[in-house]
Protein backbone atom coordinates (compact mmCIF):
# COMPACT_ATOMS: atom_id res chain seq x y z
CA UNK A 1 0.00 0.00 0.00
CA UNK A 2 1.05 3.49 -0.86
CA UNK A 3 2.54 5.41 2.30
CA UNK A 4 -0.38 7.08 3.52
CA UNK A 5 1.86 10.58 3.34
CA UNK A 6 2.12 10.37 -0.20
CA UNK A 7 -1.50 9.19 -0.76
CA UNK A 8 -2.43 12.65 0.71
CA UNK A 9 -0.10 14.85 -1.33
CA UNK A 10 -1.21 13.05 -4.71
CA UNK A 11 -4.52 14.26 -3.48
CA UNK A 12 -6.01 11.83 -1.58
CA UNK A 13 -8.80 12.65 1.27
CA UNK A 14 -7.93 10.06 3.98
CA UNK A 15 -10.01 8.94 7.09
CA UNK A 16 -6.93 9.69 9.04
CA UNK A 17 -4.63 12.43 8.14
CA UNK A 18 -0.70 11.51 8.63
CA UNK A 19 1.11 13.06 11.29
CA UNK A 20 4.09 14.64 11.65
CA UNK A 21 6.23 17.48 12.76
CA UNK A 22 8.68 20.22 11.58
CA UNK A 23 11.63 19.97 13.96
CA UNK A 24 10.24 16.87 15.73
CA UNK A 25 14.19 15.60 16.03
CA UNK A 26 15.31 18.22 18.15
CA UNK A 27 16.00 19.50 21.87
CA UNK A 28 12.53 18.36 23.73
CA UNK A 29 13.91 14.87 23.23
CA UNK A 30 16.27 13.93 26.01
CA UNK A 31 17.59 11.33 23.45
CA UNK A 32 18.36 13.91 20.91
CA UNK A 33 20.45 15.81 23.35
CA UNK A 34 22.66 13.05 24.56
CA UNK A 35 23.25 12.29 20.93
CA UNK A 36 24.51 16.38 20.12
CA UNK A 37 26.50 15.90 23.29
CA UNK A 38 28.24 12.90 22.24
CA UNK A 39 28.83 14.65 18.49
CA UNK A 40 30.23 17.94 20.91
CA UNK A 41 28.62 20.60 18.77
CA UNK A 42 25.12 21.37 16.07
CA UNK A 43 27.69 21.48 13.07
CA UNK A 44 29.47 18.31 14.16
CA UNK A 45 26.12 16.37 14.51
CA UNK A 46 24.60 18.17 11.17
CA UNK A 47 27.81 16.70 9.14
CA UNK A 48 28.04 13.14 11.52
CA UNK A 49 25.71 10.60 9.05
CA UNK A 50 25.88 7.96 11.98
CA UNK A 51 24.79 10.49 15.01
CA UNK A 52 22.71 12.48 12.00
CA UNK A 53 20.55 9.57 11.25
CA UNK A 54 20.15 8.49 14.76
CA UNK A 55 18.65 11.81 16.00
CA UNK A 56 16.31 11.73 12.82
CA UNK A 57 14.85 7.90 14.15
CA UNK A 58 14.45 8.90 17.55
CA UNK A 59 11.00 10.67 17.26
CA UNK A 60 9.91 7.71 14.88
CA UNK A 61 10.65 5.02 17.31
CA UNK A 62 9.27 7.22 19.90
CA UNK A 63 6.19 8.16 18.52
CA UNK A 64 5.90 6.05 14.86
CA UNK A 65 5.00 9.76 12.87
CA UNK A 66 4.03 9.03 9.32
CA UNK A 67 7.59 10.84 8.30
CA UNK A 68 10.88 11.52 9.01
CA UNK A 69 12.83 14.87 7.54
CA UNK A 70 16.38 14.92 7.52
CA UNK A 71 17.95 16.17 10.11
CA UNK A 72 20.08 19.29 9.19
CA UNK A 73 19.85 23.04 8.71
CA UNK A 74 19.37 25.24 5.87
CA UNK A 75 22.68 27.28 6.36
CA UNK A 76 24.34 24.43 5.55
CA UNK A 77 24.25 25.52 1.17
CA UNK A 78 25.74 28.84 2.35
CA UNK A 79 28.36 26.93 3.69
CA UNK A 80 29.17 25.10 0.98
CA UNK A 81 28.91 28.21 -1.23
CA UNK A 82 31.82 29.07 0.63
CA UNK A 83 30.69 31.04 3.49
CA UNK A 84 31.92 30.96 6.89
CA UNK A 85 29.28 28.99 9.56
CA UNK A 86 29.39 28.88 13.46
CA UNK A 87 26.83 28.71 15.83
CA UNK A 88 26.87 31.11 19.45
CA UNK A 89 25.11 28.92 22.37
CA UNK A 90 21.63 30.76 23.43
CA UNK A 91 22.24 32.88 19.98
CA UNK A 92 22.01 31.20 17.19
CA UNK A 93 23.83 30.80 13.67
CA UNK A 94 26.38 33.36 12.52
CA UNK A 95 27.89 33.28 8.75
CA UNK A 96 30.16 35.67 7.37
CA UNK A 97 28.34 38.30 4.92
CA UNK A 98 27.84 38.73 1.03
CA UNK A 99 27.12 42.74 1.05
CA UNK A 100 29.22 43.61 -2.30
CA UNK A 101 30.25 42.83 -5.62
CA UNK A 102 33.01 41.12 -4.16
CA UNK A 103 31.80 39.25 -1.39
CA UNK A 104 29.81 37.95 -4.19
CA UNK A 105 32.33 36.88 -6.73
CA UNK A 106 34.21 34.98 -3.93
CA UNK A 107 31.13 32.43 -3.35
CA UNK A 108 31.87 28.88 -4.95
CA UNK A 109 30.28 27.70 -8.07
CA UNK A 110 26.85 25.39 -7.93
CA UNK A 111 28.63 22.88 -8.91
CA UNK A 112 31.44 22.76 -6.29
CA UNK A 113 28.61 22.41 -3.30
CA UNK A 114 28.54 18.26 -3.22
CA UNK A 115 31.94 17.66 -1.89
CA UNK A 116 30.73 20.14 1.63
CA UNK A 117 27.28 18.14 1.40
CA UNK A 118 28.25 14.77 0.96
CA UNK A 119 27.64 13.89 4.64
CA UNK A 120 23.86 14.80 4.38
CA UNK A 121 23.25 12.65 1.46
CA UNK A 122 24.75 9.78 3.23
CA UNK A 123 22.48 10.37 5.60
CA UNK A 124 19.60 10.65 3.72
CA UNK A 125 20.67 7.41 2.04
CA UNK A 126 21.19 5.78 5.67
CA UNK A 127 17.85 6.84 6.37
CA UNK A 128 16.34 5.40 3.10
CA UNK A 129 17.91 1.71 4.22
CA UNK A 130 17.15 2.33 7.97
CA UNK A 131 13.60 3.92 8.27
CA UNK A 132 10.21 1.66 8.72
CA UNK A 133 9.04 0.68 5.47
CA UNK A 134 5.60 2.79 6.06
CA UNK A 135 7.78 5.93 7.20
CA UNK A 136 8.16 8.90 4.58
CA UNK A 137 11.43 10.20 3.84
CA UNK A 138 11.48 13.78 3.34
CA UNK A 139 14.60 16.24 2.25
CA UNK A 140 14.50 19.71 2.76
CA UNK A 141 15.80 23.22 2.29
CA UNK A 142 15.89 26.53 2.58
CA UNK A 143 14.06 29.05 0.42
CA UNK A 144 16.42 31.66 -1.36
CA UNK A 145 14.59 34.58 0.04
CA UNK A 146 15.12 33.30 3.80
CA UNK A 147 18.71 31.82 3.47
CA UNK A 148 19.49 35.19 2.18
CA UNK A 149 18.41 36.93 4.46
CA UNK A 150 21.05 35.11 6.83
CA UNK A 151 23.61 35.80 4.62
CA UNK A 152 22.91 38.89 4.17
CA UNK A 153 22.79 40.04 8.13
CA UNK A 154 25.17 37.18 9.23
CA UNK A 155 23.02 36.31 11.81
CA UNK A 156 18.81 36.23 12.30
CA UNK A 157 17.15 39.18 12.65
CA UNK A 158 13.56 39.76 13.71
CA UNK A 159 12.67 41.76 10.39
CA UNK A 160 15.02 40.91 7.51
CA UNK A 161 16.31 44.47 7.34
CA UNK A 162 19.38 43.96 5.87
CA UNK A 163 17.96 42.05 3.32
CA UNK A 164 15.60 44.65 2.38
CA UNK A 165 18.18 47.31 2.76
CA UNK A 166 20.25 45.67 0.09
CA UNK A 167 17.36 44.80 -1.88
CA UNK A 168 16.31 48.51 -2.16
CA UNK A 169 19.95 49.62 -2.98
CA UNK A 170 21.29 46.91 -5.03
CA UNK A 171 19.26 45.14 -6.75
CA UNK A 172 21.27 43.47 -9.23
CA UNK A 173 24.18 42.06 -6.46
CA UNK A 174 20.05 41.25 -4.58
CA UNK A 175 18.95 39.37 -7.86
CA UNK A 176 22.19 37.45 -8.44
CA UNK A 177 22.48 36.07 -4.99
CA UNK A 178 18.83 34.83 -5.09
CA UNK A 179 19.42 33.36 -8.94
CA UNK A 180 22.51 31.61 -7.36
CA UNK A 181 20.76 30.42 -4.40
CA UNK A 182 17.68 29.43 -6.89
CA UNK A 183 20.46 27.38 -8.89
CA UNK A 184 22.36 26.19 -5.58
CA UNK A 185 18.57 24.78 -4.10
CA UNK A 186 17.92 22.47 -7.16
CA UNK A 187 21.34 20.66 -6.80
CA UNK A 188 21.25 20.20 -3.52
CA UNK A 189 17.38 18.99 -3.37
CA UNK A 190 17.96 16.93 -6.44
CA UNK A 191 21.05 15.23 -4.78
CA UNK A 192 18.82 13.99 -1.79
CA UNK A 193 16.42 12.82 -3.97
CA UNK A 194 18.72 10.71 -5.81
CA UNK A 195 20.14 9.70 -2.20
CA UNK A 196 16.57 8.28 -1.36
CA UNK A 197 14.60 11.50 0.01
CA UNK A 198 10.58 10.63 -1.86
CA UNK A 199 9.37 14.20 -0.81
CA UNK A 200 11.15 17.52 -0.62
CA UNK A 201 9.77 20.73 1.22
CA UNK A 202 11.30 23.77 0.70
CA UNK A 203 11.47 26.38 3.88
CA UNK A 204 10.55 30.33 3.08
CA UNK A 205 10.92 31.02 7.08
CA UNK A 206 10.54 34.64 6.38
CA UNK A 207 8.37 34.44 3.49
CA UNK A 208 5.66 37.33 5.14
CA UNK A 209 7.88 39.94 5.36
CA UNK A 210 7.45 40.20 1.25
CA UNK A 211 4.96 42.17 0.12
CA UNK A 212 3.63 42.81 -3.09
CA UNK A 213 5.67 42.11 -6.39
CA UNK A 214 8.61 41.10 -4.24
CA UNK A 215 6.70 38.69 -2.69
CA UNK A 216 6.01 36.96 -6.29
CA UNK A 217 9.74 37.94 -7.63
CA UNK A 218 11.61 36.51 -4.31
CA UNK A 219 9.46 34.11 -2.94
CA UNK A 220 7.25 32.45 -5.21
CA UNK A 221 9.01 32.79 -8.37
CA UNK A 222 12.29 31.04 -6.73
CA UNK A 223 10.26 28.26 -5.62
CA UNK A 224 8.82 27.79 -8.84
CA UNK A 225 11.64 27.57 -10.52
CA UNK A 226 13.01 25.02 -7.90
CA UNK A 227 9.65 23.16 -8.45
CA UNK A 228 9.73 22.82 -11.87
CA UNK A 229 13.06 21.93 -12.27
CA UNK A 230 13.04 19.13 -9.43
CA UNK A 231 9.49 17.67 -11.09
CA UNK A 232 11.35 17.71 -14.85
CA UNK A 233 14.24 15.55 -13.28
CA UNK A 234 12.69 13.43 -10.93
CA UNK A 235 8.83 13.23 -12.67
CA UNK A 236 6.35 12.50 -9.89
CA UNK A 237 8.44 14.09 -6.86
CA UNK A 238 5.90 15.43 -4.39
CA UNK A 239 6.98 19.44 -3.30
CA UNK A 240 5.38 20.90 0.14
CA UNK A 241 6.01 25.17 -0.23
CA UNK A 242 6.24 26.22 3.42
CA UNK A 243 6.03 30.07 2.72
CA UNK A 244 5.52 31.48 6.49
CA UNK A 245 3.52 34.19 7.18
CA UNK A 246 2.12 34.67 3.39
CA UNK A 247 -1.43 35.41 5.37
CA UNK A 248 -4.32 35.35 2.75
CA UNK A 249 -1.24 35.00 -0.21
CA UNK A 250 -1.72 31.34 0.56
CA UNK A 251 -4.70 31.38 -1.38
CA UNK A 252 -3.59 30.69 -5.15
CA UNK A 253 0.01 29.19 -4.25
CA UNK A 254 -0.54 25.58 -5.62
CA UNK A 255 -1.09 26.83 -8.72
CA UNK A 256 1.56 29.56 -8.37
CA UNK A 257 4.44 27.08 -7.30
CA UNK A 258 2.99 24.32 -9.19
CA UNK A 259 3.16 22.40 -5.08
CA UNK A 260 1.99 19.33 -4.70
CA UNK A 261 1.04 20.61 -0.84
CA UNK A 262 1.54 24.06 1.05
CA UNK A 263 2.42 24.31 4.49
CA UNK A 264 0.49 26.46 6.81
CA UNK A 265 1.50 28.55 9.27
CA UNK A 266 -1.17 28.96 12.38
CA UNK A 267 -1.72 32.92 11.28
CA UNK A 268 -4.44 31.66 9.19
CA UNK A 269 -7.01 30.18 10.64
CA UNK A 270 -7.69 26.05 9.78
CA UNK A 271 -11.61 26.80 8.81
CA UNK A 272 -10.06 30.16 6.02
CA UNK A 273 -7.54 27.69 4.66
CA UNK A 274 -9.82 25.01 4.43
CA UNK A 275 -11.89 27.27 1.93
CA UNK A 276 -9.17 29.43 0.37
CA UNK A 277 -6.01 27.13 0.08
CA UNK A 278 -7.17 23.28 0.27
CA UNK A 279 -9.51 23.35 -2.37
CA UNK A 280 -6.73 24.01 -5.08
CA UNK A 281 -5.09 20.45 -3.11
CA UNK A 282 -3.04 19.15 0.02
CA UNK A 283 -2.54 21.10 2.74
CA UNK A 284 -0.03 20.75 5.47
CA UNK A 285 -0.75 21.95 9.28
CA UNK A 286 -1.52 24.39 11.48
CA UNK A 287 -1.57 23.47 15.43
CA UNK A 288 0.17 26.07 16.81
CA UNK A 289 3.36 24.92 18.28
CA UNK A 290 2.68 26.89 21.66
CA UNK A 291 0.52 23.82 22.44
CA UNK A 292 3.50 21.55 22.68
CA UNK A 293 4.49 23.65 25.67
CA UNK A 294 1.08 23.82 27.84
CA UNK A 295 -1.11 20.73 26.56
CA UNK A 296 -3.65 19.98 28.43
CA UNK A 297 -7.55 20.37 27.66
CA UNK A 298 -6.55 23.71 24.62
CA UNK A 299 -4.09 21.70 23.12
CA UNK A 300 -6.82 18.69 22.76
CA UNK A 301 -9.72 20.99 21.09
CA UNK A 302 -7.47 22.77 18.83
CA UNK A 303 -6.04 19.75 17.60
CA UNK A 304 -9.46 18.20 17.18
CA UNK A 305 -10.82 21.68 15.56
CA UNK A 306 -7.38 21.71 12.71
CA UNK A 307 -8.24 17.83 11.79
CA UNK A 308 -12.05 18.86 11.98
CA UNK A 309 -11.59 21.87 9.43
CA UNK A 310 -9.20 19.77 7.20
CA UNK A 311 -11.57 16.73 7.25
CA UNK A 312 -12.87 17.30 3.39
CA UNK A 313 -9.65 17.40 1.51
CA UNK A 314 -6.29 15.91 1.69
CA UNK A 315 -4.52 16.77 4.66
CA UNK A 316 -0.85 16.41 6.63
CA UNK A 317 -1.52 17.20 10.31
CA UNK A 318 1.51 18.92 11.45
CA UNK A 319 2.15 22.40 13.57
CA UNK A 320 2.25 26.05 12.38
CA UNK A 321 5.75 26.17 12.83
CA UNK A 322 8.46 23.48 14.79
CA UNK A 323 8.32 22.76 17.93
CA UNK A 324 10.28 24.26 20.67
CA UNK A 325 13.12 22.90 23.08
CA UNK A 326 10.55 23.63 26.17
CA UNK A 327 7.96 21.33 24.55
CA UNK A 328 7.01 18.28 26.43
CA UNK A 329 6.92 15.34 24.81
CA UNK A 330 3.98 13.52 26.41
CA UNK A 331 2.47 16.44 25.04
CA UNK A 332 3.02 15.06 21.63
CA UNK A 333 1.67 11.98 22.62
CA UNK A 334 -1.65 13.77 23.42
CA UNK A 335 -1.47 15.53 20.19
CA UNK A 336 -0.99 11.96 18.26
CA UNK A 337 -3.32 10.24 20.01
CA UNK A 338 -6.20 13.01 19.93
CA UNK A 339 -5.77 13.33 16.10
CA UNK A 340 -5.92 9.75 15.40
CA UNK A 341 -8.97 9.36 17.87
CA UNK A 342 -10.78 12.02 15.80
CA UNK A 343 -10.58 10.97 12.62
Amino acid sequence: MTKTILRALAGETLPSPPIWMMRQAGRYLPEYRETRAEAGDFLSLCYNPKLATEVTLQPIRRYGFDAAILFADILLLPQALGLDLWFVTGEGPRLSTVTTEEDFSKLRRVTDIHDTLGPVYQTVANLSRDLPEETTLIGFAGAPWTVATYMIAGRGTPDQGPAHGLKAENRALFEGLIDRLTEGTIEYLSRQVEAGAEVVKLFDSWAGSLNGADFEAFAVRPARIITEELKRRHPGLPVIAFPRGAGESYEGLHAAIGADCIALDDGVSPEWAAAHVQVSGCVQGNLASSHMVTGGDQLVSETRRVVEAFRGGPHIFNLGHGITPDAGPENVQLMIDTVRATA
